[in-house]
């Protein structure tokens, strides 16, 4: 957490200090600055003073220009000073809730740090869309710049890519070539990361497109997948369900985690309650079908090359693969000892 030298809440009431009793009581409500740290609408504000949304509209701007030109807001301008620089060593444009929380974890303190955000001229405020976050920053071409961007990161990546995140870092590095290298360094970089609501990271630390399942996880499968991920080779389905357990704090039962895999094609089945992922290469289907795909691929081998080759698809016993040679329905041995699909 960032620690700045002035107090807030002192600073917003002595500028507030120079309203009149109703201009004073609008920018308490609309920015949850009294005892109450709820910010109120427009309308419910006009409700209250049986006045329409647009006049007390009129009256937040009236109050907001008539501190500015106080001598009242001169006065604060260490303060505005200090937030500017705090901004500044934040990365220059920062997301507005991660801010005021490095600022201070209480609603009061931030809803004043917000407030002077607002008052302070230095300070813009760019509001969420469907690209970003609510942000804040103290140089145009900055925030330019990055958003820019982002928006060429967003566009390089796939659904289903799936970074580390100093992989996601020096990627978005690539297309901050304008960028002052001052601010090039991995936490201002990781900040600016959170900016993008198109690009997110997920519960085990790696970053893609927020609308891809394996960032924006909803089941089961998802928490699966990135289990089996992790894990980085075949793993039982009952340790699956652990980890999703562990790592997503999700009850996973057992069986049900099993019979999710079952239904997904991300998912194969390699040995007897083993899982792998389908991107991984691994042949689909039971030991038969992967045998019969083997041939398809490589025309007649003998009994110890398909084994061999069958090995590296599915953990089971030599024997199973011999056993399932036998069905004369599927496979048939020419004089070379050699085997084919019948």
């Amino acid at each position: 957490m960032a620690t700045i030298q002035f107090k807030p809440k002192q600073s917003v009431k002595r500028l507030l200090a120079v309203l009149p009793d109703r201009a004073r009581a609008v920018l308490v409500s609309r920015y949850g600055l009294g005892k109450s740290t709820t910010k109120m609408t427009l309308d419910a504000i006009g409700k209250t003073y049986g006045i329409t949304r647009e006049r007390v509209r009129q009256i937040e701007n009236y109050a907001i220009n008539n501190i500015r030109k106080a001598e009242a807001y001169k006065s604060e301008t260490a303060a505005f000073k200090e937030l500017e620089n705090l901004i500044h060593s934040l990365g220059g444009i920062v997301v507005e809730e991660d801010f005021l929380n490095t600022v201070s974890k209480d609603a009061a303190t931030q809803n004043a740090v917000n407030f002077l955000l607002v008052l302070g001229e230095t300070f813009k405020k760019r509001k969420e869309d469907d690209d970003f976050k609510h942000r804040w920053h103290v140089n145009e071409e900055l925030a330019a710049q990055v958003e820019g961007s982002l928006h060429k990161l967003y566009a390089s990546l796939s659904d289903q890519d799936l970074l580390p995140e100093s992989e996601m870092v020096n990627t978005f590095l690539t297309h901050l070539e304008s960028v002052s290298e001052k601010y090039k360094n991995q936490e201002v970089v990781r900040r600016w990361l959170g900016l993008s609501k198109r690009v997110g990271k997920n519960a085990i630390g790696e970053w893609g497109v927020s609308h891809s399942p394996n960032i924006k996880t909803k089941g089961m499968r998802d928490y699966a997948f990135l289990v089996i991920r992790k894990h980085g080779s075949p793993i039982h389905f009952r340790e699956v369900a652990n980890q999703i357990n562990k790592v997503f704090k999700k009850k996973a039962h057992v069986a049900t985690t099993h019979n999710e895999l079952i239904k997904d094609p991300r998912f194969v089945l390699v040995g007897r309650g083993l899982y792998a992922l389908a991107e991984w290469g691994y042949m689909s289907g039971v030991v038969k079908d992967v045998i019969r795909k083997i041939l398809d691929k490589n025309g007649p081998l003998t009994r110890e090359e398909i084994v061999d080759k069958v090995m590296k698809e599915r953990y089971v016993k030599e024997n199973t693969i011999v056993v399932n040679l036998q069905n004369h329905k599927f496979f048939k041995k020419d004089k070379d000892n050699k085997y084919s699909n019948a």
